[in-house]
């Protein structure tokens, strides 16, 4: 199903191009995708987000919100088969206030974790290092996404 990009929002202009590692997107279902992050916080970090440009979770149809929760939870199977973390964040920012980056369109983040991977570069730097490429995770993630 292809859709428009929708007034410059990055999550409906990443829906409206095909599959690949520039639109970062991982997976697809009916009313969800999965896509990798660029500017992740550790390596495999994804967002589940609805094909419906809406901002809150409460104005998606259920159906959707149905296939973001089974979505999110596919994707923690999936970061588990391929990078073995110790522990998830799994969250959504609803509203600028509550931190949301892209407050037009709700998605929900999902963050592997592992003890110690906060280290000086990100909290005194600012900077995150990442152990792979991008296309790396993003080649590693489409190929767990249907295996798990």
């Amino acid at each position: 199903m292809q859709h428009e990009p929708d007034n410059g929002c990055i999550f409906c202009d990443a829906l409206a191009h095909e599959d690949k590692a520039t639109s970062l997107i991982v997976a697809r279902g009916e009313h969800c995708f999965a896509m990798m992050n660029l500017y992740p916080y550790t390596s495999g970090h994804i967002m589940v987000v609805p094909n419906a440009h809406q901002s809150s979770l409460e104005m998606l149809e259920p159906a959707a919100r149905s296939e973001l929760m089974e979505m999110v939870s596919h994707g923690i199977e999936v970061l588990r088969q391929i990078y073995h973390p110790e522990g998830f964040n799994v969250g959504v920012n609803i509203g600028a206030a509550a931190g949301a980056g892209v407050v037009s369109h709700v998605h929900m983040h999902i963050v592997p974790r592992w003890a110690g991977d906060t280290n000086f570069m990100s909290a005194l730097a600012g900077t995150r290092v990442l152990p792979e490429a991008l296309e790396d995770t993003y080649r590693r993630l489409r190929e767990g996404w249907g295996k798990v």
